[in-house]
């Protein structure tokens, strides 16, 4: 009896032990599990700023993304303006500046100071908007010479009404409502209407944000602005557009007018200046901008502005997968420019 007893100890103690080891936990193994969801809940962050009028196309491509990112990728998109945007794109604080002007010559000086090399990528062509409220019965048109006359900085403080610009219209107060100075649309407006850019009365509501001009005017009978076309064609209920008349007859704003060249000067190609060098998301972004090239068609004409012809896209597709750095316009925008003749820039590029 007493050597079965001890018999039986020693099975229940063996298996114990066999219990307690089979209970082990394999440290290495879960260390390496732990590693591997760590890696999966990481998130990439590609930061885009500048231009509100392109703002509308990269926000519409940033929300197709993550439909088809191998990761966790999250596209952050903010507006600065044009200027503002490359305040932070050439000292590596963002990775892609949307731009609704060439880059600068003084841009072009700061991002060689901080080592930041760029691709510079046509995106689009847009249609530089003149619009007033839609209570506004007498502006149906205006010419060069008289945005010049509203706008120039000889203007503020003394054209302060409508009748003051033609005869014909109201004695009315007239509000002006525009681009602010960090804008790449203030930039283009000033240079192509007043001739000379950052030139103008300061005596206006300014905004980098199209929305919110849009909604000045919408609020104001009395008032006169402009932005990107993308924000007239989706607020036409709140707002009235002017036809322009450059010497050769008024022109209103259409994505037709702007393929034909006729709506000048205020027509305007739109980039996105991307750095795939210095980011440490050089992957993500050059996936995510490699879809931007797919998707931009289809967007870019969901949001009211002018694709660029598909052989556009394919040289961008070249110049991104060769790692094409610079730019074809010397540091300064160019007028009267054509959907053609930027085609012609980028396959000399």
């Amino acid at each position: 009896m007493k050597a079965t007893a001890q018999r039986l100890v020693l099975v229940v103690g063996t298996l114990a032990l066999a219990a307690s080891c089979s209970s082990t936990p394999d440290t290495s193994s879960n260390t390496q599990q732990s590693a591997q969801a760590a890696a999966s809940q990481t998130v990439t962050v590609i930061k885009i700023d500048g231009s509100s009028t392109v703002y509308p196309i990269t926000q519409g491509i940033a929300k197709e993304f993550p439909a088809v990112a191998t990761n966790n990728t999250q596209v952050q998109v903010n507006i600065s303006g044009t200027g503002g945007g490359f305040e932070k794109f050439c000292t590596g604080k963002i990775d892609i500046n949307n731009a609704s002007r060439p880059i600068s010559k003084t841009e072009m000086a700061d991002c060689n100071k901080n080592g930041v090399r760029y691709i510079e990528l046509p995106i689009a062509f847009d249609a530089l908007t003149i619009a007033v409220h839609p209570q506004n019965t007498w502006a149906k048109d205006i010419t060069v010479a008289e945005l010049q006359k509203m706008w120039e900085p000889a203007a503020e403080g003394k054209i302060t009404k409508w009748n003051q610009i033609r005869s014909s219209w109201p004695d009315r107060p007239l509000n002006l409502y525009g681009a602010g100075k960090k804008s790449g649309t203030f930039d283009y407006f000033t240079e192509a209407i007043v001739g000379k850019a950052k030139a103008s009365r300061n005596d206006y509501t300014a905004s980098e944000d199209d929305d919110v001009l849009v909604d000045g005017i919408n609020k104001d009978p009395n008032a006169l602005g402009y932005f990107g076309y993308a924000y007239y064609e989706k607020n036409k209920d709140k707002l009235k557009v002017v036809a322009v008349n450059n010497g050769k007859g008024a022109v209103l704003p259409s994505q037709e007018t702007v393929k034909k060249s006729t709506y000048q000067p205020l027509s305007r190609p739109l980039f996105i200046y991307v750095n795939l060098w210095s980011s440490q998301n050089r992957g993500e972004v050059y996936k995510f901008i490699d879809f931007y090239l797919q998707k931009a068609p289809t967007i870019v004409n969901s949001v009211g502005s002018v694709p660029l012809p598909e052989e556009a896209y394919k040289i961008d597709y070249v110049h991104l997968h060769n790692g094409k750095a610079g730019t074809v316009f010397a540091g300064k925008a160019e007028f009267d420019l054509t959907i053609g003749e930027l085609l012609r820039k980028q396959k000399q590029f």
